[in-house]
């Protein structure tokens, strides 16, 4: 009877097989949206205070270096008679230096030279590190060995003082180049003291750059998606353009970001001594090397430059820290 009753309550219908409605579910939807690496990073850096802060920042200095100038009365070189050494005021907000210049049309000049400097340095160093970092990894061996090894002699080399002898054998041909060569005259507003820094950066800071992609290629080429592009007869050249960098993208903005602040510094360090960019021009370093002169009777002209140097490199530091974390997928929640 027992076994009986039990077969009838466990009795299959037809109606067990019937398809089930489209609100079976209900709101337990299966359904999820994909969010994708460059989606989650920009979710990642959005919820950094600090750095989404540090990006507002360097986005102000940069209206305030490309366009403040366009808006201002006066050029960075104009000399206004009677306003000599004047105090900050409503028709000079950063006062004016010795011999009647505006300060703040100065600083705005000043901070576009570094943001350039910064900028395409930073461009250069991965250009060129990214390119020899990846061709060490991916052939490995001896030749990986020597390459590394002048990687290493390169790093063993004082960076300002080889950058001071460097510039100083370039500068008098560059000078001869741009005021010869009639598709080099553009060049001359900012001289060839920043045309050597350029150069300079692109012979030496890549080192370090170089070493990040290397590490980042040993760690990729032995991944099966590599060893089947191999075996498909993938050419080298072709294999890190299109398969190993682009896996490499987030670690290489993250260290651009991070050397923009460093080709800063060394600019207004060159500049500050006296071999960056040539007068007239305007560089914040030079800025501050002309107000020493007058720093007990005219303070507010190193004031200003110096607050823009510090302003500039830590907005960039913050951002890059930001980045950095926003682009590391361990960081993922």
């Amino acid at each position: 009877m027992k076994i009986s009753a039990l077969s009838m309550q466990n009795k299959i219908s037809p109606d067990d097989f019937a398809p089930l409605g489209s609100d079976f579910f209900g709101e337990e939807s299966l359904n999820t949206e994909e969010v994708g690496y460059w989606k989650a990073s920009w979710q990642r850096l959005k919820a950094n205070k600090i750095a989404m802060f540090a990006l507002v920042i360097i986005v102000v200095l940069m209206f305030f270096a490309f366009i403040g100038p366009m808006l201002s009365p006066y050029t960075y070189d104009q000399q206004v008679r009677g306003d000599e050494g004047m105090w900050p005021c409503l028709k000079h907000p950063f006062g004016t230096d010795r011999i009647g210049r505006d300060l703040l049309v100065r600083c705005m000049i000043g901070t576009r030279i570094s943001m350039l400097v910064g900028i395409v340095s930073a461009v250069i160093v991965m250009i060129v590190g990214s390119i020899y970092g990846s061709i060490s990894g991916l052939i490995g061996g001896k030749v990986d060995i020597a390459m590394m090894r002048l990687v290493d002699i390169v790093y063993s080399i004082p960076e300002i003082l080889l950058i001071v002898v460097i510039k100083m054998i370039i500068s008098d041909p560059l000078d001869t180049l741009i005021n010869t060569v009639p598709a080099f005259y553009g060049l001359r507003r900012i001289g060839s003291g920043l045309i050597a820094i350029f150069l300079v950066y692109g012979c030496l800071y890549w080192v370090g750059m170089a070493r990040i992609v290397r590490g980042q290629i040993l760690q990729l080429k032995n991944l099966e998606y590599v060893t089947a592009a191999n075996a498909l007869g993938c050419s080298r050249s072709r294999m890190i353009r299109e398969h190993l960098l682009p896996n490499c993208i987030g670690q290489l903005i993250a260290t651009v970001m991070l050397q923009i602040p460093s080709a800063i510094f060394t600019e207004a360090f060159l500049s500050y001594i006296g071999i960056g960019v040539a007068a007239p021009m305007a560089s914040l370093g030079s800025l501050t090397s002309e107000a020493l002169n007058g720093i007990n009777s005219n303070p507010y002209r190193v004031v200003f430059p110096a607050i823009l140097i510090s302003l500039i490199i830590l907005s960039f530091n913050l951002f890059g820290d930001g980045l950095r974390d926003a682009l590391d997928p361990k960081m993922k929640k």
